[in-house]
């Protein structure tokens, strides 16, 4: 907490860029997203690319629009991979429990398995980037969590 707090690392680049991604965010409905990922540069332990996800070394790019914003407690946006079929949507949902943030994250219309799979590891790691940072510590490489919670995910969800 505060909730104040975590919204703004979900709506100001520059601590959106320290957990998930920079890029900037228009605060309205109807505003573009312009989500920057940007894995080295997150607030975690450097670690070593996987060749699968080498593609993304260099950085990439989601563009998306604000569908919700509801300062502090709602935001979600469009997200999309480039291509009309692969438009999806991210609902963030704030709520104060007691002295800390509950953070719920939804991502919803996602065109089949696996894409779920493959976006499910990846929100859990940005997550615990995230919750690490608010409690002041360092996580562990993004690309060595990753590999064990996408195992995780596999597993659950076969």
């Amino acid at each position: 907490g505060p909730i104040e707090r975590v919204w703004a690392y979900l709506t100001e680049p520059e601590k959106r860029a320290q957990w998930l991604a920079g890029g900037a965010m228009e605060g309205h409905v109807g505003g573009a997203v312009r989500l920057l990922f940007q894995h080295d540069g997150l607030d975690c332990a450097p670690d070593e690319t996987p060749d699968k996800y080498k593609q993304y070394e260099n950085g990439s790019e989601m563009l998306g629009k604000v569908t919700r914003w509801e300062p502090p407690h709602v935001l979600a946006y469009s997200w999309s991979e480039g291509t009309p079929d692969r438009i999806s949507e991210v609902l963030f949902e704030l709520s104060v429990q007691g002295s800390d943030v509950l953070l719920v994250l939804t991502h919803t219309r996602l065109p089949d398995r696996k894409e779920l799979l493959g976006v499910a590891g990846g929100w859990h790691t940005h997550l615990d980037i995230l919750a690490e940072h608010l409690h002041g510590r360092t996580s562990p490489g993004f690309w060595t969590t990753h590999a064990q919670v996408d195992k995780d995910y596999l597993e659950r969800l076969a």
